[in-house]
């Protein structure tokens, strides 16, 4: 078959890149800017409250979005007992990293505190903001991190100087209604662990509300010399059954490993991991489909980091599989494959590994689009997919699920189980996506696989559990000046 390269198509291969590492994410980023002036939102949210909290009157935000303080606000009822003991200071210390709004305040108290909100029946997006500052009469601890975070001992360096790592007290939960989102979570050991350097937090969750029903946030802290707070909170309308699973039996998808299906029913609530725009740049919250979801580069979950990639931002997406507002169209115009050298490809993978919380099942969306002109029929493509070492596909075929028609949007969901065997439970472990190149030539026109968008989300337990275990802390390493020399025991600060 012969091969007709397309100007407007980017494919390189590896070890080379057409475009350079810098230029490419600048490139795809202006036109994804670009697309989305072009294509209005294709949808619009019946409930979009976006809470400032520990603020009073309103913000806009640059992305010109209107944030309203919970300072007198009807969705923080002053008459509750519980929230009369909240406070509002301002944060001390702020990062040049993280945006004005919602972290230029907070809410904190060593107490419980409820806000309540009312909201239209349905599927909502749960948003939680959390920066992670120095506030006024909120502590932290100077602790040995070999310890439990929360403890004061000294420490000594190799020179007889004690150093120390610096925990905020805060340690707390949140329930959403009959939900626990968050238990006895750390601030400051997640914001350790993210490699995010803004020491800013983002916790989403998917909750579905019934009839006649409020949406009810607790937040409490752990124990009596913990705190709880939050900076900012957005709950937003979601489409019906754009992640939850539709009554009839067309809304249950593949249980890996399993012979039977999996739904994903409104009495369950889930939590999102991982939203990644495959081959691609970062997709701000303002250039999403309406929902002001964020999708993250692939690059750092990809082992290893090379492959083709493969762009098409000019082919007319068609959605005629899925609704468009499904993921942004940038999504579908990038991807990545692993080129056509066939030889190479038979004795590789394309392998992505996300850390993971174990003890939970989790939801998988897998995002596809056939853009490329070597491809026009089914049959030409077709390869493997394994999720968390499982077989998920033994035939994946795009242009099939597709219709025979490129351009035209599809996604593939799964579920998959990561609990551990008994004695073998970790905190984190590794859900991987592997996709195969089918190593038969008869079966394919070229050996090669293909994969535009990942979404991960976590399933609430039968107890509506989400939360899972607090990141350990990091390594101690000695500070690069030498410490006072009347720093010799850890103290409160």
């Amino acid at each position: 078959m012969g091969k007709q390269r397309n100007s407007n198509l980017c494919n390189t291969f590896p070890p080379c890149f057409t475009f350079t590492p810098l230029y490419l994410p600048f490139f795809l980023h202006h036109l994804s800017n670009t697309l989305a002036i072009d294509f209005p939102s294709p949808y619009k949210p019946v409930d979009n409250i976006l809470l400032n909290c520990g603020s009073s009157g309103n913000s806009t935000t640059l992305d010109g979005r209107t944030w309203i303080g919970d300072v007198n606000s009807k969705c923080f009822p002053q008459e509750l007992s519980q929230n009369q003991d909240s406070l509002v200071p301002n944060s001390v210390k702020q990062s040049s990293f993280a945006s004005q709004v919602p972290y230029t305040a907070a809410r904190l108290s060593f107490s419980a505190f409820t806000y309540i909100f009312p909201a239209t029946t349905g599927q909502k997006f749960v948003r939680l903001y959390f920066y992670l500052a120095s506030y006024v009469n909120f502590h932290c601890f100077k602790v040995d991190v070999a310890k439990r975070a929360g403890q004061v001992i000294r420490v000594e360096s190799e020179n007889s100087d004690p150093f120390y790592h610096v925990y905020s007290k805060a340690f707390f939960s949140v329930k959403a209604g009959t939900f626990t989102l968050l238990r006895v979570f750390s601030a400051s050991l997640t914001a350790d662990a993210d490699g995010d350097p803004d020491d800013t937090i983002f916790r989403e969750f998917c909750v579905n509300m019934e009839e006649d029903e409020r949406l009810n946030l607790t937040f409490t802290p752990s124990d009596s010399n913990s705190f709880a707070f939050v900076n900012g909170i957005e709950i937003l309308s979601m489409t019906s059954y754009l992640y939850y699973s539709t009554p009839d039996d067309s809304g249950r998808f593949p249980l890996i490993g399993e012979q039977y299906t999996y739904s994903i029913g409104n009495r369950t609530a889930l939590e999102m991991v991982y939203r990644i725009n495959v081959g691609g740049s970062y997709i701000s919250s303002t250039e999403d489909t309406g929902m002001f979801r964020r999708w993250e580069p692939d690059v750092e979950y990809l082992i290893p980091r090379k492959s083709a990639l493969p762009v098409n931002m000019t082919i007319g997406l068609i959605f005629a599989k899925i609704p468009p507002y499904t993921a942004p169209q940038t999504v579908y115009r990038t991807a990545r494959t692993m080129g056509m050298d066939k030889a190479f490809n038979k004795n590789h993978n394309l392998t992505w590994e996300f850390p993971v919380d174990s003890e939970f099942n989790y939801a998988v969306r897998l995002h596809f689009c056939e853009f490329q002109p070597e491809l026009v029929d089914w049959h030409d493509r077709v390869f493997l997919i394994f999720i968390a070492n499982q077989t998920a596909e033994k035939a994946a075929d795009v242009m099939v699920w597709s219709g025979r028609r490129k351009g035209v949007p599809v996604y593939k969901d799964y579920a998959v189980s990561m609990v551990g065997k008994e004695g073998d439970r970790e905190k984190k472990t590794n859900l991987s996506i592997i996709l195969q190149a089918n190593p038969d030539d008869w079966k394919t026109t070229f050996n090669d696989a293909i994969l535009n968008g990942i979404e991960i989300f976590k399933i609430s337990n039968p107890s509506g559990n989400l939360a899972g275990p607090n990141p350990g802390p990091l390594p101690l390493t000695p500070p690069t000046a030498v410490p006072p020399k009347n720093l010799v025991e850890a103290k409160n600060y």
